[in-house]
């Protein structure tokens, strides 16, 4: 199996998980972060579930599971230890032309979600094509090691200059050199030691006098 790798924007999408157990709700939370709108279908549901639930921040039909759930769904997460169940919401999913994805089961999902490490918008996935997950999430504590929270406010600080250039030119493959600049010059490592005074020059060196790093922050954009 020769997987098809992709980041999904589920902003807003429906998204459904069948299955109230704890890894139904880490399924929740991740879909959550991603900005899905979600429902969770399940007789029984943990304790962290029921508080979304209260919060209005997830739809919950405390019932089995029906094909009809499917119903306007994006996307489709089964979550449960019910060998027959997950089978039937595979073949619905199938009918219907869904995502559809069923934990620890890749021969049931027409994708599969990767080992992932999150710095911000810095996102590294990390997959063994459903071999060997526990390889992949050893792989992850490694790279967990090795990528820091660091690299976070780099990529909102980098974000934030490439949108006050483009507010000068609509031209941002002339701005490669810019950011390469700023990378060969250390400006990750400023932000991992919190070197201000280092982040200023090299900000006022691209941008111009009065660019530093308060400036940029005190003005809205995102850091």
């Amino acid at each position: 199996m020769k997987y098809y790798p992709v980041n999904l924007d589920i902003r807003r999408r429906s998204c459904l998980v069948v299955g109230g157990g704890a890894v139904g709700t880490r399924k929740v939370k991740t879909l959550l972060d991603c900005g899905a709108a979600v429902t969770v279908v399940s007789p029984e549901v943990t304790n962290p579930l029921s508080v979304l639930a209260g919060e209005n921040r997830i739809s919950l039909k405390q019932r089995p599971y029906q094909a009809s759930d499917l119903d306007g769904v994006f996307l489709v997460i089964g979550a449960t230890d019910n060998k027959a169940l997950n089978h039937a919401i595979h073949d619905d999913a199938r009918k219907q032309g869904k995502l559809c994805n069923i934990a620890d089961q890749p021969d049931l999902c027409n994708f599969i979600l990767p080992s992932i490490i999150e710095r911000g918008d810095l996102i590294i996935a990390i997959s063994t094509s459903g071999k060997s997950p526990a390889f992949a999430r050893r792989l992850r504590k490694q790279l967990e090691a090795q990528f820091g929270p660091e690299y976070a406010g780099f990529l909102k600080l980098m974000g934030a200059v490439r949108n006050i250039l483009l507010e000068r030119t609509r031209a941002p493959e002339a701005h490669r050199r810019v950011f390469e600049s700023l990378i060969d010059q250390g400006l990750l490592e400023c932000i991992r030691d919190d070197d201000k005074a280092r982040i200023d020059t090299m900000l006022i060196s691209v941008l111009g006098p009065g660019y530093g790093y308060d400036w940029v922050c005190e003005h809205g954009y995102d850091i």
